[in-house]
Parts: C-alpha cells; sequence; structure tokens
C-alpha cells in the first residue's frame, strides 16, 4: 500500500500523544484500519497483537497476544479519530472507556473510573461523553446479541 498514513494514540489520561512508529499497516479502506504491532511497553503477559479500527464507529478492537501467540483476550478501546490530509495522518484519541472480551466469552467493563475523571478535570466535552456512550452502548449491543466474531473477523481474515 503506497502513502501509508501515519497513526498516533492521543491519551487524555495521562496526557500524551504518541507515533505509532512500531504499527505496521496491513489492511485499510474507508472504514478499518488493521494492524499489527508490538506492545509499546512490553510486559510479561501482553507482547503483540492485532488492532481493527472501526473508523465510523468510533472504536477499536484489538487481539492481545502472548509472546506465543496464544490469545490473551480481545481489547475494546472506545476511540475518535481525527485525519490530517496534509500529513496523511490519524489521530486516535482514547474516550477512555474500554471493553475486555476473555476467551471464555466472560465481558468487562473498564476504566469508567478514568472517565469520571476526565469529566471531573473538563478533558471531555459533553459531545465527548455523548460519542463515547453511543459507541460504548453500540459495541456492547455487537457483543450481546452474539455478533462479536464479525468484528474480530476483520482480522482473523487479514492475518
Amino acid at each position: 500500500m503506497a502513502d501509508l498514513p501515519v497513526l498516533y494514540r492521543k491519551r487524555l489520561i495521562p496526557d500524551e500523544c504518541v507515533r505509532l512508529d512500531d504499527d505496521e499497516i496491513i489492511y485499510m479502506d474507508d472504514e478499518i484500519i488493521v494492524t499489527k504491532w508490538k506492545a509499546l511497553h512490553p510486559k510479561p503477559r501482553l507482547d503483540h497483537g492485532y488492532s481493527c479500527y472501526f473508523l465510523k464507529r468510533n472504536y477499536k478492537v484489538s487481539k492481545f497476544l502472548f509472546n506465543d501467540d496464544s490469545l490473551i483476550y480481545w481489547y475494546c478501546d472506545i476511540i475518535d479519530h481525527t485525519y490530517d490530509s496534509r500529513g496523511n495522518s490519524y489521530v486516535f484519541r482514547d474516550l477512555l472507556a474500554d471493553v475486555i472480551v476473555f476467551p471464555d466469552g466472560f465481558v468487562k467493563v473498564i476504566d469508567l473510573d478514568e472517565f469520571e475523571e476526565a469529566l471531573d478535570k473538563e478533558l471531555l466535552t459533553g459531545a465527548d461523553v455523548k460519542k463515547a456512550l453511543k459507541a460504548l452502548d453500540s459495541l456492547l449491543r455487537v457483543i450481546y446479541d452474539g455478533n462479536f466474531t464479525k468484528l474480530k473477523n476483520e482480522i482473523e481474515s487479514r492475518i
């Protein structure tokens, strides 16, 4: 793929914007971007994985893997993004609420404390809150309706 965009991850807590130089785009179209990556800060459990940014749905689904390629879990970030055509770059902003889907199907919503902290510190606007809650609701409906496999397949079909 010629002229691939540069990807950035922007966090609110802590306030940082990191260029994802080691993320490799393996597929993209106008609705999704699929990447493979090594952990920015490798841990004994998390070594590498794959992510699919759902540009129109405001979430990212990631397959977190051990160093032997076995599945840790699926990690879903609620995000928004901006695209800069002059710099051919995407900035993906973490809207803090996250969902983990474990291999046994157990679902856990996490980081709502950070969401509350961001609200208290006025790091999120009312529009951000609405966008995040709408995306979280949409993602949970996909999961609870038994359609999470469709999201996973956007990664699985490309690796």
